[in-house]
């Protein structure tokens, strides 16, 4: 593993209305088979990891994700570009604020997928 930390982040901004802004705090690069784990103020963690065909985004989301106190959404902006959000089940009104902000809509809760809860 390798990073590349930023003194003063790179700041832009994002979003509908450019509302939103970004702080770009560096890079990690990662070999295959080498993870990172992203922990947030509520202290919930979120781990990304490397493969030599390219990444593991997300744990699973009906394990992992669903046991760390995490929702995973696949959205959609007006634009038809498709995300995958990861939210935090106790944030759940600021999650649905931001896509009506942003005008952007949830196509299905992965989690929630019946074939993957049976």
């Amino acid at each position: 593993m390798e990073t590349n930390f930023k003194d003063i982040p790179r700041k832009f901004r994002v979003g509908h209305n450019k509302s939103v802004e970004i702080s770009d705090m560096g890079s990690i690069h990662l070999g295959a088979n080498e993870q990172v784990t992203f922990i947030n103020e509520s202290n919930k963690e979120y781990d990304v990891a490397a493969k030599d065909w390219g990444f593991y985004a997300t744990p699973s989301a009906n394990g992992r994700l669903k046991r760390f106190g995490f929702k995973t959404a696949l959205v959609k902006n007006k634009k038809n570009q498709i995300y995958v959000m990861i939210v935090d089940v106790n944030k759940r009104d600021a999650f649905d604020k931001y896509c009506a902000s942003e005008e952007q809509t949830v196509i299905e809760w992965l989690d929630e997928r019946p074939e993957i809860n049976d």
